[in-house]
């Protein structure tokens, strides 16, 4: 295998990563509800880069693609079933290019993510509450885009189904929160017939192994502002390493270990009219992209109670 598909294989490779994650990254992650009959709505952009990735535990620097890039535009909202149950979506539209070489970028609408949070309790504990949450999601492709396509593939194509348990404890206005998820994801069919892992398989079909994520994130949550820190571990449960100048493959082993941090501002309490951005980059990585990520939204809460429901005064924008 030459540098060129190497470089072309790896770029593919951590691009269906970090696309695989984007419907990880939204509010499925957090400790807020909406109330009954509100829905919160709103746009949504991304842009991650890479230039240096591991190959396996060893880290190199990709000199024929130059930068790698990735944009996402999302529309993502939040619906109040009642005060303990939320419904969330997420559909993103993604760009994918490098600077140098001749491949050309793919662009088209990826998967399409729901996710039903439910808020099982709430403790007084000590001088603080502490919060329950139970988190299920599913996600589909909502075209049929090449994932196969090296280096600039717009996602993976697999459909996911994730439960998630999570905790939150606040105090006056100071709050951390953690979650850990199981994703189980389905095959995924290719045009080749015939493949190599660490053995030859004469097939178009692709099994991919399931996958693990833990997010920890603590900082300020008042009912305007929230700022937050945030470390999340992702962990593909199975696989193998890309092997030395070899072109890697949808079901390697993926792991990530990123930082960053969040910020959340609500503009106009009267219309509930709300700004966020943040960034976040990985310190440690397994076949995959050492990536910075920022990303920002705008986020608007709309009443949908009937002329004769009774009126409600809380928030949305804290629990």
């Amino acid at each position: 295998m030459n540098s060129y598909n190497l470089k072309r294989g790896i770029t593919l490779f951590v691009m269906m990563l970090l696309l695989n994650n984007i419907t990880q990254a939204q509010t499925d992650l957090d400790a807020i509800m909406m109330d009954k009959n509100r829905f919160c709505i709103g746009p949504s952009y991304m842009n991650n880069s890479w230039k240096n990735y591991w190959e396996g535990t060893l880290k190199r620097d990709n000199a024929n693609l130059e930068t790698v890039s990735m944009q996402s535009f999302a529309i993502m909202g939040n619906y109040g079933v009642t005060d303990n149950l939320n419904v969330l979506f997420n559909v993103p539209y993604v760009s994918t290019k490098a600077s140098a070489g001749t491949l050309q970028g793919d662009k088209g609408f990826q998967d399409l993510s729901l996710y039903v949070k439910y808020l099982a309790k709430e403790i007084d504990l000590w001088k603080g509450t502490l919060s329950l949450y139970g988190v299920g999601g599913i996600s589909l492709p909502v075209t049929n885009y090449d994932a196969d396509y090296l280096p600039l593939s717009i996602g993976l194509k697999s459909k996911t189904a994730s439960l998630r348990a999570l905790v939150d404890y606040q105090v006056n206005s100071f709050f951390a929160t953690a979650s850990a998820t199981y994703v189980l994801r389905s095959n995924i069919k290719i045009e080749r017939t015939s493949y190599y892992t660490d053995h030859m398989i004469y097939s178009n079909e692709v099994e991919m192994p399931n996958a693990s994520n833990i997010n920890i994130r603590a900082g300020y949550r008042s009912e305007r502002l929230i700022a937050e820190a945030v470390f999340n571990q992702w962990n593909t449960l199975g696989g193998f390493d890309i092997t030395r100048n070899n072109m890697p493959f949808p079901s390697n082993e993926m792991n990530a270990t990123t930082v960053g941090a969040k910020v959340k501002y609500v503009l106009f309490t009267k219309h509930e009219f709300a700004v966020e951005g943040g960034a976040d980059f990985t310190v440690a990585g397994r076949n995959m992209g050492q990536s910075n990520n920022y990303h920002g939204g705008l986020l608007y809460v709309i009443e949908m109670k009937s002329k004769h429901s009774k009126a409600k005064t809380n928030t949305a924008t804290t629990k």
